[in-house]
Formats: structure tokens, C-alpha cells, sequence
């Protein structure tokens, strides 16, 4: 068993205290992440990078870094509100990061004090802090130079890609598929493959460019703080790369617009809530609006669509091929996940006039 507190302990806290404790940190579906708690107060944030998923970690490092270097150069933009963003704790060699004798890779990053993710959108206010955060995230990121960051996840938002990942779990499934529910996600996905990689044939066409991206912009992953209830921080930046806006703001609606939340049990009570849908862009689009293009707002509403498909499509693909990407908590969870997102992608597409709507008029309003 890995000794957690002799990892942290190799690592240089500004502070520079000894570690007085570790604990688990948060659930999330790929990494190991560790709340490292120091002599004297203080805290940081430790973690074992899934080399399964990210087969070269010290490239996020690197991706990282970038990030950060840019974003120190740029104002904030958010006047004297808060807003910061997670940085780098160097190891005592003065690297990124540590590989223990197992060969696992760590790193580890600051703590943000005073604030807290939330695994689902409280209300209103809750969802417009979310589309601000972001927003400002893309902002301060947009002039990045796209060639200076690393393809940490190739195929990564690609909807070919896991089309052919599904097509594979198909032919050599894991699983029993003569079920009602396996039935039901092949047929929703036979009936919209050939619209699905519509934003990558927009890019290919021209319309759409790529530009910096979070990747992972979920409701967990933003900051609120604990007294004030604004939005501080984004945090879980693994997956920033190059890429499409559209991926980002698709995949904040699908996660904040889902009230029940990623693992809703209940199928028939999946929708998306077009409050909290307008709550998220009243937030997020004036903070975009400096480098957004025509072409970037006419796909507003295909970039929900999508992304709650593509979702959709990998949790139902990872049972398909027995669990091998995502941790899941019983046997069928990736299944269930799969059918949420179908149900949500379903509401969404049954509410396209009032969304486009809805997206027309905030656009006229910024």
C-alpha cells in the first residue's frame, strides 16, 4: 500500500511545514486526489495522475505551467472581485512532480481556502456563478497560443473517436446486450451518428477554430466561495488543451442544467432546465464576448446537444467494454450514467425552439 504522507512529504509547501495528515479529496472519476494538511495550518492538494487516461502526465505539467505563466500577465477583468487559480507546488528536487517506486506519478497544487465545488447547481445565482467562471477562464486563456500547449488527451471531445471506441465495444462486447436498456442506447445512437461530429465538420470547414479549452468544465470542478457565494476559482485542469470553446460551454450546460445529476436514478424525471440554462449564460456570455465569433454563437445550442451525447456515448461505451475507463461504484453504473445523458440529450433536443430562442435574445442583450 502506498504511503500517502511520505509522498506529500516530498514535496515544498511555501510554508514549509511537516505534514500533519492526509485524507481522501473530493470523488472524482479518473484521478486519486488527497487533501494534505500541514503542522501549523496550511493545506495542499496531493494527486495521483491516472497514467491509464493520461499516458504522458508531465505534459499536463507542462500544459499547466503554460497556463499559468499567461494568465499572470493578463488583468483579472473581475474588478475587486476574488478570483484565482490553482498553482503548481514544486517537489524538493525542484521538479513538477514525484514518481514514487511503483512508478505511479504525483504532483501537487495549491489549496484554495474558504471556498468549495458543489456536485450539482443549487439555484439560479449558483448557476450564473458557474457560467462566469468559465466565461473568465476562457477569457484570460483566449490569446493563449494554441501551439504552445500539448495534446494531453488525443481523441479527446472527438466524436469519431468514440464512435469507433462504441462500434469496438459492439462487435466484442463485455456485457449480456439483449436487454431493454442496451436496445434503447444502440438505437439512440444509430439514430444520431451522422449529425454528431458536427462541430468537428464546422472546424474542418473553417467556421470554428481551435483555441485553449479547460476540457472538463463541469459543475464540480467550479469554486464558490464560502461566504460571499461567487464563483473563485476553476479547478481540475488535467484536460486543458487545444480545442474547441464549444466543447467548454456544452459541457457546463450538460452538467449545471441536469438538477438530479449525473447519477440520477430515476430516468423518466432526467430533464434540462432551461432556467438554469439561461442563469449559465447570463454569466458566461459577457465574458466571452471579446473573442467570440459569429460562428461561435450560432453553435451555442449544437454544443449542448453534442455534449450531452458524447457523454452519453462514453459511459454507455465504457460498460459496454466491461468498465475500463471510468471508476464506477456498483456493476451497472456506467450503464445507467450512459441512459441519463441519453434522457438529458433527449430533453434538450425536445426544447430546441425555446433554447434557440433564449440564446438569440441573451446574445442581442450583451
Amino acid at each position: 500500500m502506498t504511503n500517502i504522507t511520505a509522498i506529500a512529504a516530498q514535496f515544498r509547501p511555501s510554508n514549509g511545514t511537516s505534514i500533519e495528515s492526509t485524507e481522501p479529496l473530493g470523488s472524482g472519476n479518473i484521478n486519486d486526489t488527497y487533501l494534505v494538511q500541514l503542522e501549523g495550518g496550511g493545506k495542499f492538494v496531493l494527486q495521483r495522475i491516472n497514467q491509464k487516461v493520461f499516458p504522458h502526465p508531465e505534459l499536463i505539467m507542462a500544459n499547466l505551467r503554460a497556463v499559468m505563466e499567461h494568465v499572470v500577465t493578463r488583468a483579472n477583468g473581475t474588478s475587486s472581485r476574488r478570483w484565482e487559480l490553482p498553482g503548481v507546488v514544486s517537489a524538493q528536487d525542484d521538479q513538477d512532480y514525484v514518481i514514487d517506486d511503483r512508478g505511479d506519478f504525483w504532483r501537487a497544487i495549491t489549496f484554495i481556502e474558504g471556498a468549495r465545488t458543489y456536485p450539482k447547481i443549487n439555484d439560479a445565482h449558483h448557476a450564473g456563478e458557474a457560467g462566469f467562471a468559465l466565461g473568465t477562464f476562457q477569457r484570460q486563456i483566449s490569446d493563449l497560443d494554441v501551439a504552445v500547449l500539448h495534446d494531453t488527451l488525443p481523441g479527446f471531445h472527438i466524436i469519431p473517436h468514440y464512435l469507433g471506441l462504441y462500434d469496438g465495444g459492439v462487435r466484442a462486447p463485455a456485457r449480456d446486450t439483449n436487454t431493454p436498456e442496451i436496445r434503447y442506447g444502440m438505437a439512440f445512437v444509430a439514430a444520431r451518428r451522422d449529425w454528431a461530429p458536427v462541430l468537428q465538420n464546422a472546424c474542418a470547414a473553417g467556421r470554428l477554430r481551435e483555441r485553449p479549452i479547460h476540457g472538463d468544465p463541469k459543475i464540480d470542478n467550479i469554486m464558490i466561495d464560502d461566504d460571499t457565494g461567487l464563483a473563485v476559482s476553476i479547478i481540475d485542469l488535467d484536460t486543458v488543451k487545444p480545442g474547441l470553446v464549444q466543447y467548454d460551454i456544452g459541457d457546463c450546460l450538460r452538467s449545471c442544467c441536469n438538477p438530479l445529476g449525473e447519477d440520477a436514478q430515476d430516468l423518466d424525471a432526467v430533464t434540462f432546465e432551461l432556467d438554469l440554462c439561461e442563469s449559465i449564460l447570463r454569466g458566461y456570455l459577457p465574458e466571452v464576448k471579446e473573442f467570440y465569433s459569429d460562428e461561435d454563437y450560432a453553435q451555442l445550442f449544437n454544443s449542448v446537444r453534442v455534449l450531452a451525447f458524447e457523454m452519453g456515448l462514453r459511459f454507455f461505451t465504457d460498460y459496454l467494454r466491461g468498465d475500463v475507463y471510468f471508476k464506477v461504484r456498483y456493476p451497472e453504473h456506467n450503464l445507467m450514467r450512459g441512459l441519463v445523458q441519453f434522457r438529458l440529450a433527449e430533453s434538450i433536443e425536445a426544447q430546441e425552439p425555446q433554447i434557440q430562442r433564449m440564446i438569440h435574445s441573451l446574445i442581442q442583450s450583451v
